[in-house]
């Protein structure tokens, strides 16, 4: 049992003076699409040539919180009806949700996914049929409820991946691959490691095409305030191609931080609706896996997580990437949530715990004194809301220089000192 107050007696106390603050904007990619339902309604004509009147249709939806994906699905939904079609949702997403049909179904509710916002019905479980064998003899799995369904919408957001590099990372083939596998198929696929994901993610999914009856795939690509820049519906036989090539556009899409080096960086929140790792390792440069590819942000001595969001209801993985965190993280972590998703995964580094502090305060002052030879009033801090949400951004005015001299970050506002609480919380919003 881990205690609720833990106290840490040292010469001087944690609490050096920090230095004042200035609130930085980056200029991030900020394209973005004119009108969800007009694109959903044109690219629905490129499918008018099959017959749907009265065929079912499963829409698979994922885990991950995609701002504008419940208009994007009602759009399809109501093209679906135009022509007769019967469409219904399933939870796609692997092992998310404590790997249970009502975990899952929590996830969907939590984005506003119900029959009654939805129109249509929902339909949940977590059995599976074998489609296939990889040339391993590892098994290909389908949920059985889109199987035996006429056709089979996945429905997916284009973005590197957090564990792994290659062609394909997250999206529609990785949705076959995994999301549409549910539990039993994640944990098949993940068995293998990471380090095999390249090949064997788009070897799941060319089978997966060839034994399921694919309608076509929901593409989605944000930008920087995950907003959609980007939405296309794909047909099966271009699956492949297209993944790959809307890949390279998320690739300049997603958010950044623009600061060389970082001695701490202070991350609000964390959660699997920010990111499958709950803090993107294309922003932080950390992940659970020792994969190549995560290093061309900046450097960051420590990071100190302060809270989980509401959305990710208490699953914590990737809490092992961070060095501190506090006891309200703690206390709001659903162990079970965590550790399935991680031990599903593989990825047993993202599930270990980093030193707790009792307060925010005391969070960013064990941070510092974890980055040798750094002075509390000379440290170089960002704070940050989360890893997808990095328009404005605190900085230390220890980077002034550096901020002043980046063509994209602008100083928005004067100096500020920090300020804690009477319960040693961090104030203010970025």
């Amino acid at each position: 049992m881990i205690p609720k107050h833990i106290p840490i007696p040292l010469p001087g106390g944690l609490h050096g003076p920090l230095p004042k603050f200035v609130r930085v904007e980056q200029a991030l990619s900020l394209e973005t699409v004119d009108n969800v339902e007009v694109i959903i309604t044109e690219e629905f004509k490129k499918f008018s040539n099959i017959d749907l009147k009265g065929k079912s249709i499963a829409i698979g939806v994922g885990s991950r919180g995609i701002k504008q994906q419940l208009q994007v699905v009602q759009a399809v939904i109501a093209e679906l009806k135009k022509v007769g079609a019967e469409p219904f949702i399933i939870p796609t997403m692997g092992s998310h949700g404590g790997g249970s049909i009502k975990g899952q179904l929590g996830v969907l509710t939590s984005y506003g996914f119900t029959e009654g916002a939805m129109g249509v019905p929902i339909h949940a479980s977590m059995d599976v049929v074998e489609l296939d064998q990889l040339a391993n003899g590892t098994p290909v799995f389908c949920d059985k409820i889109a199987s035996e369904a006429d056709y089979i919408i996945a429905c997916g957001r284009i973005k590197p991946h957090t564990d792994f590099r290659g062609p394909h990372e997250s999206g529609l083939v990785k949705m076959l691959a995994i999301g549409l596998a549910k539990h039993t198929g994640a944990t098949a696929l993940h068995f293998n490691g990471f380090d095999n994901f390249k090949e064997m993610v788009p070897e799941a999914a060319r089978k997966f095409l060839s034994k399921a009856n694919i309608l076509f795939g929901i593409a989605m690509v944000e930008n920087s305030l995950e907003d959609l820049r980007h939405l296309e519906l794909v047909a099966p036989a271009n699956f492949m191609e297209r993944d790959a090539a809307l890949l390279e556009l998320a690739k300049s899409s997603i958010p950044q931080l623009m600061i060389n080096e970082i001695d701490v960086l202070v991350v609000d929140q964390i959660g699997k609706n920010i990111s499958g790792a709950g803090m993107d390792p294309n922003v932080t440069g950390r992940t659970g896996t020792d994969m190549k590819g995560f290093d061309l942000g900046p450097k960051i001595g420590r990071i100190m997580v302060r809270d989980l969001t509401p959305v990710t209801e208490g699953n914590a993985t990737g809490i092992g990437n961070a060095d501190v965190t506090t006891q309200k993280v703690l206390a709001q972590m659903d162990w079970t949530k965590t550790y399935v998703n991680i031990v599903t995964a593989g990825v047993l580094d993202g599930g270990k715990m980093p030193l707790i502090a009792n307060t925010d305060q005391d969070a960013i002052g064990i941070s510092i004194r974890g980055c040798p030879g750094v002075s509390s009033d000379k440290a170089r801090i960002v704070r940050i809301s989360n890893t997808l949400e990095m328009t404005h951004i605190w900085v230390s005015e220890t980077l002034i220089d550096e901020v002043n001299a980046h063509p994209k970050l602008t100083v928005d506002g004067t100096p500020f000192a920090v300020e804690f609480g009477d319960d040693g919380s961090l104030l203010g919003e970025v």
